[in-house]
Formats: C-alpha cells, sequence, structure tokens
C-alpha cells in the first residue's frame, strides 16, 4: 500500500498546487512510483471526452500521468453539478464510492500517493463530501497548507481543525507557505509555541514568490475568454506589473516597469503605435510583457496593421480601461499546465523551498 498525504489548506489561493508540486518533483527522487489524485475539484476542463479538474490535468501533463486521468480526478464538479446534487439527479451516484475506489486503485499502482484538497476543510460538504470527510474515507494523514502570518494563522488552522477531528480525520501537522524571508525565523518561533501543545508541526512551505503569484499572458486570456494575438509563444511569459497608459505616450514609456501589461484605450493610436514599435528594441521587450486594448472605438486601419506587425502580444476587449483594470486588479492566478516558467521554477527551487524529508518523516 502506498505512503499517503492529504494536502489540505485553511482557504482558498493558500498555494496548495505549489506544494503538491513540489512534493511530487521530491517525492519522485525517493520513491519509484509516486501518484497524485485530486478526489473531488470545482474547476474543470475537458480532456479527452473526461471532465476533469484542472489541477489534475496540471499534474497529469507536468508529470507524464495522463493514462490515470479518470483516476486521478474521480469527481470533478461541473457547473450545474451542486444543483444536479441537492435535487436529487445524482441519488443513484455514490460519490463517496467513486473517490475510495479511486484511491484504492491508486494505492496499489503507486508507492507515494498525494491527494490534494480543495479549499478550507468544509468544502464539499454541500454534495456530503467535505475535505475533512475525504480525508478520513480514505485514512490519510493531512498535511494543512496555510499562508503566512501569525495571529491569523493560528485562528485559521484551529477553526479548521475543529472539522477535521470532528470527522476523525488525522491532522499532523501544518505547512506554512508564502512566508516572507526577513519575517520567517519569528513566525516559525510563534507557530512552533501555539501548535506544540496539541502535537500538531509546523513545517515550511515556500517564501513568498512574485513569479508564482503574478499572471501570466496565457492566464489573462483566459480571464476574459478571448484570444492572445501576436507572438503566441510568449503565452507564458510573467506579468510583474500592470499598468495604464492614460497619460501622453512619452510619460507612459518613461514608466515603463519591468515585464509590464500595459492597458490602452483603443483610440489610443499614437501609444499604441508606440509600443508596438519599440516592442522591435530589445531592451524594451523586456519592459513589455504585452498590451490590453479596451473600448468600443475601432483601432485605426494603420495602427491595427502595425500592431499585428509588430508581433507584440495583445488582447483586444470591449470593456471599458476601468472595467479591465478591475478585473485584472481582482484576479488570482492559478496554475495550469501551460505555465512552464512557473512549473520550471517550482521544481527548480522546490528542495530549498520546502523540507520534503520533514513532510516525509510526519507520515
Amino acid at each position: 500500500m502506498a505512503k499517503k498525504i492529504f494536502v489540505a489548506a485553511t482557504g482558498q489561493n493558500c498555494g496548495k498546487t505549489t506544494i503538491s508540486i513540489s512534493l511530487m518533483h521530491q517525492a519522485r527522487k525517493k520513491y519509484r512510483r509516486v501518484g497524485f489524485v485530486k478526489p473531488f475539484g470545482p474547476k474543470v476542463l475537458l480532456y479527452d471526452d473526461f471532465m476533469v479538474d484542472m489541477d489534475a490535468l496540471l499534474m497529469a501533463k507536468a508529470f507524464g500521468m495522463e493514462d490515470d486521468i479518470a483516476l486521478m480526478s474521480p469527481v470533478a464538479l461541473h457547473r450545474d453539478f451542486t444543483k444536479d446534487y441537492l435535487s436529487g439527479k445524482l441519488d443513484d451516484l455514490s460519490l463517496a464510492d467513486c473517490v475510495v475506489e479511486a484511491v484504492r486503485e491508486l494505492e496499489e499502482k503507486y508507492d507515494f500517493l498525494i491527494i490534494e484538497g480543495a479549499g478550507h476543510g468544509g468544502v464539499g460538504s454541500v454534495i456530503g463530501l467535505s475535505n475533512a470527510k475525504v480525508a478520513k474515507l480514505i485514512d490519510a494523514p493531512v498535511m494543512i497548507v496555510t499562508e503566512s502570518g501569525i495571529g491569523k494563522v493560528i485562528d485559521a488552522v484551529h477553526l479548521n481543525l475543529a472539522l477535521y477531528q470532528r470527522e476523525g480525520a488525522d491532522v499532523r501537522g501544518i505547512i506554512v507557505n508564502k512566508m516572507l524571508p526577513g519575517k520567517k525565523e519569528l513566525t516559525n518561533k510563534y507557530l512552533k509555541q501555539a501548535f506544540e501543545p496539541i502535537n500538531v508541526k509546523v513545517t515550511d512551505g515556500f517564501n513568498y514568490s512574485p513569479i508564482l503569484a503574478n499572471p501570466t499572458l496565457s492566464h489573462i486570456s483566459k480571464l476574459f475568454d478571448l484570444p492572445l494575438h501576436g507572438d503566441i509563444k510568449e503565452k507564458s511569459r510573467i506579468i510583474h506589473n500592470i499598468q495604464l497608459g492614460a497619460a501622453s505616450s512619452q510619460r507612459v514609456i518613461d514608466g515603463l516597469l519591468d515585464s509590464t501589461l500595459m492597458i490602452v484605450t483603443s483610440s489610443r493610436d499614437e501609444l499604441i503605435v508606440t509600443l508596438s514599435s519599440l516592442y522591435h528594441i530589445p531592451s524594451y521587450r523586456e519592459k513589455i510583457a504585452g498590451l490590453v486594448v479596451s473600448g468600443h472605438c475601432a483601432v485605426s486601419d494603420i495602427s491595427q496593421q502595425i500592431l499585428n506587425d509588430s508581433g507584440i502580444p495583445y488582447i483586444r476587449v470591449e470593456e471599458t480601461t476601468a472595467e479591465v483594470f478591475t478585473a485584472l486588479s481582482d484576479d488570482v492566478a492559478k496554475i495550469t499546465f501551460e505555465d512552464q516558467e512557473k512549473l520550471n521554477w517550482i521544481m527548480a527551487n522546490a528542495e530549498k523551498g520546502m523540507d520534503f524529508e520533514a513532510i516525509d518523516a510526519l507520515l
């Protein structure tokens, strides 16, 4: 039977997927066969006629496990799944059995199995499959991923612990992620003091990294559900800054930051032409990641031709500049199988970013 770990979290966007990728990368150096499963997932994609969770697909693609994709995502929650479940349309389907049978089959196939939860401990309760209940069902030791901090971490972990303990799940420790290097030592000191009395171990995750936190051009394209034009090879480029092209062209150019996504109103022909022309110069290409051309007004024919000929990546949206900026500001980028630069970074920094041996010993 496989050694198992259930990667839980105190909430969304704590970095479970980053931790799972790092676990997979490091475990494969120690164990001959390492598998992955996302028991249930609310964000699904169509792959090979299967509706599968996007994190399961990410792991399958990144580590060459596509043959197991049906087992890796046994319960994929499509758009109307919750309504169908509550209205009794899925009464003849045992979701718990689907999860247990998939995990049992993967346990027989692998030596080490990573099980990634979805959000906080209570997510999935609406369909009778909370993360806490699933961890108990499949008898997997739990590690809870949390963002950095002291008071908020202690509060959030205890809130989740209550549910895991009620279900009888075995929580072994927490993985503190997105730490600020300057505060790491002090944060660890107080968290270990807080959790030692209840025998919950504290281990390190990754330090905060803008490479992981920031979106790619491909992500922005999916966010607006619009195509990326220009040099498609740049789709995995990470955007470190988002700026508004509201000032004069000269001031916008002078204020360019590293790897900037510039939001430009479609009527700003002179700025579109200037940015397109500068994209040919290597020093400016480092600063200009791409454009979002916004607004109902059509771009003039000559400006459009220059834009197309430059190869600069851009997305054309009909919303106003304010609406675009708000959407980008509110967005949280998730890692996908297309984000090769992020995947490479995680694997390159896995050993110094997370103590796998400490986590493995807790299992």
